[in-house]
């Protein structure tokens, strides 16, 4: 007969490992950056709620008519995005204002008089900051995606904007051969979508040696259940490898095995910040054989910021530790304001860097961690200064 373990059992363990294992510096810092944490969280993510979102919705309310109970329900599904901005300022503010308030009391002059260096009382701060790094990317992952497109979906909706219209004019979508990326085998184009039908279609077919196809349709659409385009009102081109033509085939409607690409690329209308990290690099994939140099670079730097925003954590917390165990006597309002006015450089560096990705004057990477490694440099630097 198996036996249950009671959830008694579950926490009675996790308390006999915390108060014998973890050291008890350890216990007493990371109780004190609960209240922080959590009042940082509830400040910067009403402050970016208000600002970010109140506003547009206001608007929205006036000049569009957008029922106010829809305007709550949007506000409330917004809500999560700034939450997830939220954490990399808490857990500055959380860092800086504890180790600030150890420093006024003098408890961390007690820590050196008794041969414990800077580096050592930091050690809860980076656990912490981890912690919260994995926190914002399962969050920012797991929820903000969800509710920033539920949305978008509930404004539509309600401003009746969800109505077929054309979507998209001039789909490109160009396929390369899978062995060696380089050889073009596919070009597909159409001068606009309507949301269910490719109108003024031209397909390029070179995957057979020695012949071309070239295929033009009046319209074409998707066949999700025969996973085919169906095209109408078109002509067939076979041309030989010296230009001959070699047939003219004339149809009313044909079916053909071709890609779904062009489709997804038509018909995707999620932005990078409603889609998740895995979601945006299969559709990446897609918009890489578009063609479309702009769009593409736009979302390999939405995809690195994916990954870089949550380590932004981990940057706040030792650069908030290392300031923070700085001598010095102040008040708990200077370590909020300097958190603010921390991480407004922090995000000027994030927006020069992201539209220098997007002009192609740095590679994407670059643009979006740069600042997470300047930050990290000048943390570990104010570190070693506060342990001398």
């Amino acid at each position: 007969m198996a036996t249950v373990v009671s959830p008694t059992t579950h926490v009675r363990k996790f308390l006999g490992f915390w108060s014998h294992q973890v050291p008890l510096l350890d216990r007493y810092l990371l109780r004190l950056f609960i209240g922080p944490f959590v009042f940082g969280i509830g400040a910067f993510g009403s402050i970016g709620l208000s600002v970010g979102a109140l506003f547009e919705t206001v608007r929205r309310v006036v000049e569009s008519g957008l029922p106010l109970p829809i305007a709550f329900q949007v506000l409330a599904l917004k809500a999560p995005y700034f939450i997830g901005l939220a954490f990399p300022m808490a857990t500055l503010l959380t860092t800086l204002l504890t180790y600030s308030r150890l420093s006024a009391n003098s408890e961390l002059i007690a820590l050196r008089a008794c041969g414990v260096p800077a580096r050592r009382w930091v050690v809860p701060a980076l656990i912490f900051s981890v912690v919260t790094t994995g926190l914002t990317f399962v969050f920012n992952e797991a929820v903000v995606p969800v509710t920033n497109y539920q949305a978008t979906v509930v404004v539509r909706q309600a401003l009746d904007q969800d109505r077929p219209r054309v979507e998209r004019r001039n789909i490109i979508y160009q396929e390369f051969d899978q062995a060696t990326g380089k050889e073009l085998e596919r070009l597909f184009y159409a001068s606009r979508f309507d949301g269910r039908y490719m109108r003024g279609l031209t397909v390029l077919d070179f995957s057979q040696e020695g012949l071309q196809q070239i295929l033009t349709a009046e319209t074409g659409f998707w066949n999700a259940e025969r996973k085919a385009w169906e095209f109408h009102n078109g002509t067939i081109y076979l041309v030989a490898h010296d230009g001959s033509y070699r047939n003219i085939i004339q149809f009313k409607k044909q079916e053909i095995t071709l890609p779904k690409a062009p489709f997804d690329l038509a018909t995707q209308r999620r932005t990078p910040e409603e889609m998740g990290f895995w979601e945006a690099r299969r559709y990446l994939k897609i918009l890489e054989g578009s063609g479309n140099l702009a769009r593409i670079r736009e979302w390999q730097v939405r995809i690195q910021q994916k990954m870089a925003i949550p380590f932004i954590c981990l940057v706040m917390g030792v650069v908030g530790a290392a300031l923070g165990s700085l001598p010095h006597r102040s008040s708990n309002g200077w370590a909020f304001g300097l958190s603010v006015v921390i991480i407004f450089i922090y995000y000027l560096l994030m927006f020069i860097g992201d539209v220098m990705s997007q002009a192609g004057m740095i590679a994407p990477v670059i643009g979006a961690w740069f600042p997470n490694v300047l930050g990290l440099l000048t943390g570990l630097y104010l570190l070693r200064k506060a342990d001398r």
